[in-house]
């Protein structure tokens, strides 16, 4: 007898008396019962708990779906398995079968975002790149088509390999929503709950195809290219500025000049210098409205003044220009320098009419008396 009682508990070890799922992560989406070869027994109990739903699969097909509660599997209680099996009424044979218990809680907090940046085209800017991050929270709605559609067909069972598979709709739905919404780049920021209620609008419904339940979707952070924030913030400083634009602009010219002449030194830098001078200040006037000038006469003599620096002449300069630039040390006395009517070049420090720039020569040495 004793060889026959094994053999019978081991004919009853491969039959499954209880089936249950006992989540122990908390952040499972679906989970697969390990049954293997084991043959499930009729009669045995199905233990479904709260925020669960359990499905059978039969080679493959969803059968029977089971709510939170204790149930005895009989065919009467899985009429769909019963007839895929053939099953007459009252056979208790056992059988083998597949069973995934879905979890059916919400999962908040879930992270989605841009990998790569998505292109929009903006009124202002053109076509720009933009970055998106934000959170969104599912549950699930339709256990038989979240088999169907992702965990069968596609073969994926893990909660990232399941959410993944929705971020990226998330992202190409989102990008979609916002070419639609026609917000310009410098106004997304202020309407993050717009696009987040438009977002939850286009990505809701792919999400219940699946048999999902997208219950809150947000748009928590938008970023544009670094050039396209430059463009902003420079936007930004001149608004702030305001009507004083083309006294900031004279004071970069001035600053643009002092800075390359010393960044090369001597009189190349100074040469250097009046260009960059020359060109910022051209710049600047074009891109300035024009000043209103007083009426009557201008006070500042015409420009007639043109320097030699290194064999390259620059200017004209009006008088006092070039008087401004000798004060500072911007040109040198020694300076080659011609106007009309100058016989010929001569140093800034020969015309008269330029003596009052010249720096003050130092008093004589005195003489000490001999002891």
């Amino acid at each position: 007898m004793g060889f026959f009682d094994n053999l019978r508990k081991q004919a009853a070890s491969q039959f499954v008396e209880i089936l249950e799922w006992l989540d122990d992560s908390s952040d499972s989406l679906v989970h697969r019962l390990p049954v293997y070869d084991q043959q499930i027994k009729m009669g045995a109990k199905l233990i479904v708990r709260e925020n669960q739903q359990a499905l059978f699969i039969n080679e493959g097909r969803a059968a029977d779906l089971f709510r939170p509660g204790t149930h005895t599997v009989s065919t009467r209680n899985v009429p769909v398995l019963a007839a895929l099996k053939g099953w007459k009424y009252g056979f208790r044979s056992p059988f083998k079968a597949e069973v995934y218990f879905f979890n059916t809680r919400l999962f908040p907090d879930l992270k989605w975002g841009t990998s790569q940046p998505v292109m929009m085209r903006d009124a202002e800017f053109g076509m720009i790149r933009l970055r998106a991050h934000g959170t969104f929270a599912l549950r699930v709605a339709d256990a038989k088509k979240l088999f169907s559609e992702i965990v069968g067909t596609r073969g994926l069972t893990t909660t990232e390999e399941i959410t993944g598979q929705l971020r990226s709709i998330i992202v190409t739905r989102f990008s979609d929503t916002v070419a639609e919404s026609k917000i310009p780049a410098l106004d997304l920021a202020a309407h993050l709950d717009e696009l987040s209620e438009l977002g939850a609008k286009a990505i809701g419904p792919q999400a219940a195809s699946f048999g999902l339940e997208l219950s809150r979707f947000f748009v928590e952070s938008l970023s544009l290219p670094e050039e396209v924030q430059g463009a902003i913030d420079q936007r930004t400083r001149l608004g702030v500025m305001g009507d004083r634009i083309p006294q900031f602009a004279r004071m970069q010219a001035a600053e643009a000049i002092t800075i390359a002449a010393g960044a090369s030194g001597g009189a190349a830098g100074a040469g250097v210098g009046l260009g960059a001078g020359m060109a910022i200040g051209q710049t600047m006037a074009g891109a300035m409205p024009p000043l209103m000038e007083p009426a009557g006469p201008s006070p500042v003599a015409p420009p007639r003044w043109t320097i030699n620096i290194e064999g390259r002449n620059f200017g004209p300069y009006s008088e006092q220009a070039l008087g401004e630039m000798i004060r500072t040390g911007q040109a040198d006395p020694a300076t080659l320098a011609w106007r009309p009517g100058a016989s010929a070049w001569a140093p800034l420090s020969s015309y008269d009419e330029l003596k009052v720039w010249m720096p003050e020569a130092p008093p004589a040495r005195p003489e000490v008396p001999e002891k």
